[in-house]
Formats: structure tokens, sequence, C-alpha cells
């Protein structure tokens, strides 16, 4: 029989499979990247067992759960964890702490399945608290960079052309702006954090010291950066990424109309993908009203209105351009020209996508 594990850095460094025997509650609060949640308790049962546990004692509650946890329901989740161990031989199970639910199924894979199969001891918390210790240690001992410039100028795709970076958007999966939420859903605020460090690990782990950093706020959406790397983004040194207001007005076009508008339709079909895509516009715009003022907002919603008709009647999506620019110059640039200013001390190089490229390149060499 393997051993059971505590080493996480190989855990996570080589994509091994776990299962979580922790309740989908707790799993949908924060879980690993590729982890497979196969509950011993669902979280009704969880509740009972947790309450009778605070009244009347742990053995009471060992016996509530077994009564909970029998029969077709035992059957049932037995097959399940009997088949992962089978389609996963090199994999670990583990549950909150690496205790009693951990403990449990591995004896029942053992007694009832003929498995043997290993858990991670210290369990979700350990490994939870190795990444953290993880992100913590990389902001105290590796260089940083951010890359800014002006909203459409295309840093997502500078940076997908590099090997050292830390795409918080990404991880996010939301684009920074007001304009930024994606079709699919954001993950939680602790898959965010996981999902980061874990990018972080394998990267160090490749000799990688030196990373960059799209420069963000706090906030990418409902993803929050965590407080030591946002308080070293104040810091770091910064490169500027320019490019024309035309090429600026397309790229946008592409990334948050026409790409926007194919990945609703391709979660929801082609009517109502469409609808909610129109919704999701006029809902963002909605969003910065206050910032934009009663006039300048009616004004551009009235353009965005016209353009999702036509896009929505033919298909078309010229008039999209006419929002996108009066957002870009009477919004987003004022804006991001005083954010430039307060930081041009950081700023130690500015050019376009080529040259910002190779300069970063040639930076982490």
């Amino acid at each position: 029989m393997r051993p059971d594990c505590t080493d996480y850095r190989q855990l996570f460094l080589n994509d091994v499979p776990m299962m979580d025997m922790r309740a989908p509650v707790e799993f949908a609060k924060g879980a690993f990247p590729g982890v497979v949640n196969l509950p011993l308790m669902n979280d009704l049962e969880r509740q009972k067992v947790g309450t009778c546990f605070k009244l009347q004692g742990q053995a009471a509650a060992i016996t509530l759960g077994h009564q909970l946890v029998r029969g077709t329901t035992k059957r049932e989740r037995l097959h399940a964890w009997a088949s992962f161990a089978r389609a996963h031989p090199d994999g670990y199970l583990y549950c909150a702490r690496g205790g009693l639910r951990s403990q449990i199924v591995q004896q029942w894979l053992r007694d009832e399945a003929g498995i043997d199969y290993p858990r991670v001891k210290g369990g979700y918390k350990a490994m939870r608290t190795f990444l953290l210790d993880t992100t913590q240690d990389a902001v105290e001992h590796c260089d940083f960079v951010l890359l800014g410039g002006l909203t459409g100028t295309g840093k997502t795709d500078v940076l997908q052309q590099l090997s050292n970076v830390l795409d918080l958007e990404g991880h996010a999966n939301h684009r920074g702006s007001s304009f930024g939420k994606r079709a699919t859903a954001q993950p939680a605020q602790i898959d965010f954090e996981n999902k980061l460090a874990v990018d972080v690990l394998k990267k160090r782990a490749r000799g990688i010291e030196q990373f960059v950093l799209e420069d963000e706020g706090r906030i990418v959406g409902s993803c929050t950066v965590p407080l030591a790397l946002y308080q070293g983004m104040q810091q770091y040194p910064l490169v500027w990424l320019e490019d024309s207001f035309e090429n600026r007005v397309e790229r946008i076009l592409r990334d948050y109309v026409v790409n926007l508008s194919a990945e609703f339709v391709a979660l929801h079909g082609e009517e109502l993908g469409r609808r909610l895509f129109a919704e999701r516009m006029l809902q963002s715009l909605a969003n910065i009203h206050k910032r934009l003022g009663g006039e300048r907002f009616q004004r551009l919603s009235a353009v965005m209105r016209e353009a999702l008709d036509e896009q929505l009647r033919c298909g078309s999506v010229d008039l999209h351009r006419g929002w996108i620019e009066g957002l870009l110059t009477e919004y987003y640039d004022p804006m991001y020209a005083y954010q430039r200013d307060a930081k041009a001390e950081r700023i130690e190089f500015a050019g376009d996508a080529v040259e910002v490229r190779e300069y970063l390149k040639a930076r982490s060499s």
C-alpha cells in the first residue's frame, strides 16, 4: 500500500488526482484545481451530524453518521469512491483536516472493496495553508513587473505570448473592467487564490523568479487579489503598452462584442444567447451610470441599444463602434491618463506590442 501523503508540493506540481470527502457546501466555498468532490455525507447529513456532535459528543455523532450513510446510499458512494480509485491508482483522498471522514472512507474502501487508498494528512486545511504560503513566499522573494496601458491596447494579447505571466484575469475568469464579465461564472474567491498559487508554484519549479502581471485594481470582477501581492503592485515597476485609437476600438469590438456574444450563443443557443448578451451589455453600462453622469449615460445607452438592435436584426456589429469610441474618449482614457501620470515615476519602458513583448522577454532572460 502507498503511504499517506504530506508532500503537498508534489501533489500540486504533478496534478495528482484527488477526491474530496467534504460536503458539497464546503467544496463550493473553495477547492483545488481538478479535484473531484465525492463526499462521505451530503449537506443535510453533515448538518445533522454536526448538531449531534455539539449536543452529544463525538461517539454519538459517529453513530448517527453510520445510521445516515448505510444501505443503498453507502453502496452508491462506495461504488463512486472505488471507481475513482481504480481509474486513478496514483491518487489520494482527503477531507477537511485529514481526520475522521477520510479515515472512514479509507476503511470502507479497504474492508468492502479491497482497495488500499492513501489519504492526504492534514487534509484540505493543510493544503490550503501550503498554497497561501506559496503565494506569500513569491511576493517576498520574486521580482515583479506590471504591464499597463489604456483600455483596448491589447495587454492580454501581449501577456499570452510570455512564459512568465501570472494571469490574474484568466484565473478570475474576468477581463477586469466594468464590461469584463464573461458568459461563464467567476470562481469562488478561494478557488481563485488556489489557482493563482498553483500557477506560481509550477512556474517557480521551472526556474522562473520574475513575473509579469497586468496592472489591475484590487478587485477583478468579484475576485480579490491577495493583499500582499496587491500591496506590492503599488510599488512594482511598470511597462506601458501603447496603440492607436483605431486599433483599440477594433480590439474592444472583437473582445467585448463579437467574442462575448459568441460565448453566450455557444452556452445558451442562438436566440437566448443573443438576448442574454444584450442584457449583459446594457447592465455593464448601467453599472457605471453614476460615474458617467446622467446625460452621458443616456446618450451612450441610446447608441448601445441601437447597435444591439441592429446586431439582433442582421448580425452587423458596426454600430457598436459608436458607444465604444464615446466611452474611450469621455470616460476610460481620461481616467487612465490620470492613473498614468500618478505612476509616471515607475514607468521604465513604453512602446507598442512588439517592442513591449521583446522588452519583457529580454528583461526576464
